[in-house]
């Protein structure tokens, strides 16, 4: 019968008792680049809390990149419109892996009190995945400092066997929507667009023969 040994809490995670996930993990929750970015009002949360004040150099991710392909991690801060969106997506895309997002604010995660807008997403995870979110309206650069530090939480816990990034299998890149009149178009529903305005007709006409009879 083989006894399980019990490692006391202050101990684990330690050098000596630890795996390659948790030294791979502890590296990168330090080492994030945020893309300087900002949508609406949220953004001076951002540029707050990376101020001297609240010091996100104290996690290691001071130095905000201008470029996205220098960048693992965008804060979308604010209302995102539909105009805005094929962008985003954009320089998601153009982001180096492994990336993240943080949804911050009411407007970015759900559309807040433009929900009803013509002009407004109502949450960006309709075309991103989201890995926080940040509630508020605006949310203080406080609960943006609690949002990095789940996401070091989040990073410090994955596997080296189950990430995305380490498979041989090529990353597919997000659809970029199309800007169609008012609406968005989502590339991957466009066969099932399209087959529906085949069949309208048919049953236009259906309808109209047993009108006449």
């Amino acid at each position: 019968m083989t006894q399980e040994i019990q490692v006391p809490e202050e101990l684990k995670g330690q050098v000596f008792i630890t795996t390659l996930s948790q030294i791979y993990g502890w590296g990168r929750r330090y080492s994030l680049w945020p893309m300087f970015f900002g949508v609406a009002c949220c953004a001076f949360e951002f540029m707050a809390a990376s101020a001297a004040r609240f010091d996100v150099g104290r996690f290691g991710m001071d130095l905000a990149r201008a470029s996205p392909r220098q960048a693992d991690l965008i804060v979308i801060s604010g209302t995102v419109t539909k105009k805005m969106v094929p962008k985003i997506v954009m320089l998601y895309n153009q982001m180096a892996e492994p990336k993240y997002v943080i949804s911050m604010g009411a407007c970015a995660t759900g559309g807040g009190p433009f929900k009803e807008g013509y002009n407004v997403v109502s949450g960006v995870d309709q075309f991103l995945p989201v890995d926080i979110y940040v509630p508020g309206c605006p949310p203080t650069p406080e609960a943006l400092l609690a949002a990095y530090i789940a996401l070091h939480e989040k990073i410090q816990n994955e596997s080296i066997k189950k990430v995305r990034w380490y498979r041989r299998e090529p990353i597919p890149e997000v659809p970029v929507p199309l800007l169609g009149g008012p609406d968005l178009i989502d590339p991957r529903q466009i066969p099932a667009i399209r087959q529906a305005a085949l069949e309208r007709p048919v049953e236009a006409t259906a309808e109209t023969s047993e009108t006449s009879a």
